[in-house]
């Protein structure tokens, strides 16, 4: 009764909460958040693929002059990690440091640029959840009481009849339940444990999204959460008894039960900003609200209507986005060990490098539909794209034969022809179609408008050839103008490619000789600085070494 009442007497959740966001708009660092990876079992492509769109977002908004924070790590706490540190005979808290380490190596080693590698063990955690429970409690969303249905251990979630279904096992050929959503399995339980009144939030979840269209992105996830929403939310089980759940963090003022997982993990993205703030502005200062929360289409449901919910029971601005990316498959088969064909990422990063794989990932990796991961596509890429493409034209026109003096010819407006109009336009458009592209999260059509270009100064050079107008005297301003262009789309092309090839694109720029104050996104416009770039002619073009070495 206490919960209608407080409920009843509250304001609109949503009407509420934007208020909260006009008071909150302020400046602020642009936040983005990865998941925080569930350490049970070693991290896999599709982890390294999350953190890579995160990593590249926040490079993308640095490349615009903005502040911006980037958040990681684990979620350590569960019935999974409970039962595979057992299954190992360790500890939960050593089986956690040890997975942990493995996920913070694979962002290390992946050049992923966090500002937080947050753990949900830390004191800090473990503070801001038992804040945010007190909170819930204190407005009146959580009461106790028996809970049936059917749980995934593996989802950590509990599933209604209607989000269940019959199929057989294929290592058993058992008749089994599972969940519709994930196709785990699940079985009937019933507790008593606390619940979140995620009923009362509906419709306010509905107008949330309805005001904000590019909430959830893409499209096909956005409808899926609606239809989520119309169906009819129950309301939401957040603890296990403690008889069953030992690692976790205890319920406050009741310790014989655990606060469910997803409750706990989600709090993560205000712990990292410091919460509980001492006010409003520390958060602002501190990223709150995020931005974008980067996620996998497997946990849609519980960043897009969970914690959403949970946000607006405690009057805490919500997310300004929630980019849900597909799979990975290999074969257009979901990936598993049992079939043999799951990726190991650092095996990956060894063998083509670092930035080719988080270029191949962006470039072919999907947010609506699973993306199809092969040795042999990667291969394609580096060869093609990269090494064919970019890395061809910066070989060409660099070399020595060709610009001796190290230094780049000005760019002559009188002496441009019909046929270099045709590459300049489309150097022009290059940087405003590439972040118009990147910021609607198509980092595929994206990278695809830096590589068309490429291809048409690869074109331009070769049809111009250079290495006869060089015999020439008399067509020394022509050369000049070839080889202006040529040096100007990989320059371009340099900088926009910093947020996803950040090694790469630095190797190429000193090639160009461009200064490292000289390649922000106010930079990658044509002939931006050439002319003027003092520190340009004490550089000079370098001539090595190969950006792109060749890979058998």
């Amino acid at each position: 009764m206490r919960a209608l009442v407080v409920f009843a007497r509250a304001h609109s959740l949503v009407g509420c909460n934007k208020a909260l966001q006009r008071r909150w708009q302020h400046t602020k660092p642009f936040y983005i958040t990865t998941p925080i990876f569930y350490p049970n079992a070693a991290p896999h492509i599709g982890h390294l693929y999350s953190a890579v769109i995160a990593d590249s977002i926040k490079r993308y908004h640095q490349l615009k002059g903005e502040t911006a924070l980037l958040l990681t790590g684990t979620d350590e706490h569960g019935l999974k990690i409970q039962q595979a540190a057992a299954a190992n005979d360790m500890e939960p808290m050593a089986f956690c440091d040890q997975i942990s380490q493995r996920f913070k190596d694979l962002a290390d080693k992946a050049n992923i640029q966090y500002t937080t590698f947050m753990r949900t063990t830390e004191t800090r955690h473990h503070k801001a959840v038992a804040k945010i429970w007190n909170i819930l409690e204190e407005n009146g969303y959580i009461y106790k009481g028996k809970h049936e249905g059917w749980y995934s251990i593996s989802d950590e979630a509990f599933y209604t009849s209607g989000q269940v279904q019959e199929a057989v096992d294929e290592k058993t050929g058992k008749k089994v339940m599972i969940s519709v959503e994930t196709g785990q399995p699940v079985e009937w339980t019933v507790e008593e444990n606390y619940k979140f009144k995620l009923s009362a939030c509906q419709d306010d979840l509905r107008a949330w999204l309805s005001s904000n269209p590019t909430a959830v992105v893409p499209q096909n996830r956005m409808r899926e959460v609606q239809s989520w929403i119309d169906m009819g939310l129950a309301d939401l089980s957040i603890s296990r008894p403690r008889s069953r759940l030992t690692w976790g963090i205890p319920v406050p003022n009741d310790p014989d039960h655990t606060i469910y997982v997803w409750l706990d993990a989600l709090v993560n993205y205000i712990t990292a900003t410091g919460y509980p703030w001492t006010d409003n502005q520390e958060g602002i200062k501190n990223g709150w609200p995020a931005d974008v929360h980067i996620v996998g289409k497997d946990i849609v449901r519980f960043h897009a209507i969970y914690w959403p919910a949970f946000l607006m029971a405690a009057n805490l601005p919500l997310p300004k986005q929630i980019v849900a990316h597909a799979h990975w498959t290999m074969n257009k088969q979901k990936m598993s060990k049992s079939r043999g064909n799951v990726v190991e990422p650092m095996a990956a990063m060894d063998f083509f490098g670092v930035d080719p794989v988080r270029y191949y990932l962006l470039r072919d990796g999907g947010l609506a539909d699973d993306g199809d991961y092969s040795h042999e596509a990667v291969m394609v890429r580096y060869k093609k794209d990269l090494a064919g493409q970019l890395g061809n034209l910066l070989a060409r026109c660099t070399a020595p034969a060709l610009i001796p003096s190290g230094i780049v010819p000005v760019y002559d407006e009188d002496a441009v022809t019909k046929d270099d109009l045709v590459l300049q336009e489309q150097l022009k458009a290059l940087p405003d179609l590439f972040c118009h592209r990147f910021e609607d999260h198509e980092y595929g059509k994206a990278l695809q408008a830096i590589f068309d270009v490429l291809s048409e100064a690869n074109r331009h050079f070769t049809d111009n050839q250079p290495w006869n107008l060089i015999k020439d005297p008399e067509q020394q301003t022509r050369l000049n103008q070839v080889l202006f262009y040529s040096v100007e789309s990989c320059r371009i092309a340099g900088i926009l490619l910093q947020c996803v090839m950040p090694e790469k694109s630095d190797g190429i720029l000193k090639r160009l000789g461009v200064d490292t104050k000289e390649r922000t996104l106010a930079q990658a416009h044509f002939g931006a600085g050439w002319p003027t770039m003092e520190q340009h002619r004490q550089l000079g073009i370098s001539h090595s070494p190969v950006i792109f070495p060749r890979i058998k």
